[in-house]
């Protein structure tokens, strides 16, 4: 199926690995213009390359978006290479070194947290967005025309104990792109979110060992988790960044035209609900 994004110039924040290099790929396989963005410069440069290597198109850029100005700075990079941007991907969601330093400090009650944790992920998986949307705007709105997909998780539909304020700012994300959605209709610009749940391929599975069990402990871990997702419990796996950038392309193709203000969960059936 022709998606309609060749030519489309798409950012894809926090694509340097996992998820969102799935995305950046995905998006590039079907002839878009693809900023791979990454707190990490060489992250992104391997993506970009790798995609450049298959015969797409990628440029990399290094840009906190937790930073107003690092963000405008990124946009004028775009523009001055691909002349505007069409297609914008929140996905950045991990504050940069966490995973190599703390990574469980993503999973401590909100009683035994600090508000140094809060901060890192309010400042990233909110701020960011926010920052990342009011740079992209004017260019969707003289052009009449763009995608915007934010990728948030299960946890902020439903709340996942452990997770409590992870849930509640990606809860934030879909009220805010509700709102948004409403606003930018008339600049026929859609607003969307994709929610995760467990997903292997990325560096966090490698560490909780639900990529690979290491251990019995490991094993018990995942087969667990396995019985509350229906599909995982046939398919014997969790769900892929393959899964997730399957429903990004979705939204920000020609095909969701009449789609904005939405919430599709990858999930392989966790948590049905409104």
């Amino acid at each position: 199926m022709d998606l309609g994004l060749k030519g489309k110039v798409a950012i894809v924040t926090g694509s340097g690995r996992g998820i969102g290099r799935r995305i950046a790929m995905t998006l590039a396989a079907d002839g878009a213009h693809v900023t791979i963005n990454d707190f990490y410069l060489d992250r992104a440069e391997t993506v970009a390359k790798e995609i450049r290597d298959a015969g797409g198109k990628a440029m990399a850029v290094k840009a906190d978006v937790t930073q107003s100005d690092q963000v405008e700075q990124m946009l004028g990079q775009v523009a001055s290479e691909w002349g505007t941007v069409h297609i914008l991907v929140n996905n950045a969601g991990v504050p940069a070194g966490l995973l190599e330093t703390d990574p469980m400090s993503l999973f401590r009650t909100f009683m035994d947290g600090n508000r140094s944790d809060w901060d890192k992920l309010i400042n990233l998986d909110f701020v960011g967005v926010l920052n990342c949307c009011k740079a992209v705007l004017p260019y969707m709105a003289k052009q009449k025309y763009g995608k915007i997909v934010s990728i948030i998780s299960d946890a902020g539909r439903v709340g996942e104990p452990n997770l409590a304020i992870y849930s509640g700012v990606k809860a934030g994300v879909v009220g805010f792109s509700k709102a948004l959605a409403k606003e930018v209709a008339r600049y026929e610009i859609n607003v969307n979110c994709v929610a995760a749940s467990a997903t292997t391929g990325t560096y966090l599975s490698e560490l909780t060992g639900t990529e690979a069990p290491r251990n019995d402990a490991e094993r018990e871990r995942l087969d667990k988790a396995l019985k509350v997702y229906p599909l995982g419990r046939s398919k014997k796996r969790l769900g892929t960044p393959t899964d997730m950038a399957n429903a990004v392309a979705f939204f920000v193709s020609d095909a969701s035209e009449w789609v904005t203000g939405q919430v599709l969960s990858i999930n392989g059936g966790y948590c049905m609900v409104d």
